[in-house]
């Protein structure tokens, strides 16, 4: 009988490397208030799935919509004056 072994410790081996650095933490900080937006959008949106939308849950969505919007926007104008972000 041949014994499985598993591979754990190879696998674990460099785990300190996969680490996000700094700068890809101040990226996923940056980019927060469009997570936010969208997850809120989703919610909205998956709110409607199982009924048919009332007029609140329009509103609902075209809100969240626009906060979506609003919030890329403001992340679209933000990386033109970080140093080494955007084009």
């Amino acid at each position: 009988m041949s014994h499985i072994v598993t591979v754990q410790d190879v696998v674990t081996a460099f785990a300190d490397f996969i680490e996000p650095t700094n700068a890809e933490l101040d990226a996923i900080d940056r980019e927060m208030p469009v997570i936010v937006a969208d997850i809120d959008l989703l919610d909205a949106q998956i709110i409607t799935l199982d009924r048919t939308p009332s007029e609140l849950d329009a509103r609902r969505i075209r809100r969240a919509r626009r906060r979506v919007l609003a919030a890329r926007r403001t992340l679209a104008n933000t990386a033109k004056q970080v140093p080494g972000v955007g084009a």
